[in-house]
């Protein structure tokens, strides 16, 4: 569990100007990790999922950024403004539903406008700075989301769990696999479902590798095999990540959550969402108002097969994320403490907390 615990799934190399992530799209078979050195191979690295889990891309857009930006040949802080902007926007076009990913690049220019009086250097070392702070405040975020979810769970539980908010999704611990690490360590046995989530099989190949490397008891099952676990009465909980909280609660995350939000509250199974504060948008009304990401055919017709297994032509629809109705949720698990409905007070509260 320790060594699963210390890998670092994005890490900055400053001496030689580099963003070392750890190769996602390779797991469980080989474990890569590649020195990325110009925008254009982290927005690469973001959009084809090598980086991956809404925290962790937060974190590598911000080091990106500053990167960029300590590059720059600028002499004066307006040209230096321009040339991070364009970094910026640059990066912000690589996925649209994970809000972490604007939140970081909005923080980042926050930064660097409150430098504007200081010198070039300056201004670059405090990116600099700024970034280290995302990433080190996204471990201790996931670390209290973890004290608090766990507040909720009782030794043995059967758990469920969709799509992938382990340690290589954020800078450690993980988000809703944060109560998991931290029951496995003070004993709570917890026995864990891990769906193995079409069409990109995070549960598969991430989550399942994850707990099993750290001795979690984990079964993996196919999707669709949700319904008869939960029947069976093999679960207590559900546990998931998001990658965007509406201001009603309304949640975005991995394509497939929503269904098992509709599975959980038929069987009378709690649902739980762990979202860091920084994923909570209240300046987005509801579900309705989150852009969804539409990813290529081939992911659902020949990414994973020798041969295709589609009729070649056939029309795909190929949605990266569901919105999952605040009705179906629990509460909603932050850093600062757990959310129940009305989720439009609640939200408000912690978010000014």
């Amino acid at each position: 569990m320790t060594a699963v615990k210390a890998i670092q799934s994005v890490q900055l190399d400053d001496e030689n100007n580099t963003v070392i992530i750890l190769d996602q799209t390779l797991l469980p078979n080989e474990k890569v990790f590649l020195h990325l050195s110009t925008p254009e191979e982290i927005w690469e690295a973001i959009y084809h999922l090598k980086v991956r889990g809404a925290p962790a891309i937060g974190i590598a857009a911000a080091f990106g950024v500053y990167l960029g930006t300590k590059q720059s040949k600028a002499s004066t802080y307006e040209q230096l403004l321009d040339d991070f902007q364009k970094i910026k926007q640059y990066l912000a076009s690589s996925r649209p539903t994970a809000v972490n990913l604007f939140w970081a690049l909005d923080r980042m220019e926050d930064r660097l406008k409150v430098e504007k009086d200081k010198s070039i250097e300056e201004i670059k070392n405090a990116l600099k700075e700024e970034a280290e702070h995302i990433r080190n405040e996204d471990e201790q975020v996931c670390y209290s989301i973890g004290e608090h979810a766990l507040s909720l769970l009782k030794p043995g539980w059967g758990l469920l769990t969709h799509c992938n908010a382990g340690t290589i999704a954020t800078a450690r611990y993980g988000t809703a696999l944060a109560p998991i690490y931290l029951g496995q360590e003070r004993g709570y046995h917890f026995k864990v479902f891990a769906d193995e989530t079409r069409p990109l099989l995070q549960g598969a190949r991430l989550t399942a590798w994850e707990l099993q490397e750290a001795g979690v008891d984990v079964t993996l099952i196919c999707d669709n095999m949700a319904s008869i676990v939960m029947k069976e009465g093999k679960v207590q909980a559900v546990l998931v990540g998001c990658d965007r909280v509406a201001a009603n609660g309304d949640t975005a995350n991995k394509i497939g959550t929503s269904g098992v939000a509709i599975l959980a509250k038929y069987y009378g199974i709690p649902f739980y969402v762990c979202a860091p504060l920084s994923t909570i948008d209240l300046d987005c009304p509801t579900g309705e108002h989150i852009p969804i990401e539409v990813r290529k055919a081939e992911e659902i017709t020949t990414k994973w097969y020798e041969k295709p297994m589609a009729p070649e032509n056939v029309q795909t629809y190929n949605p990266a994320f569901d919105v999952t109705d605040h009705e179906l949720i629990t509460a909603i698990i932050t850093e600062k403490g757990i959310a129940y409905p009305p989720f439009t007070k609640s939200l408000k509260h912690m978010k000014s907390v």
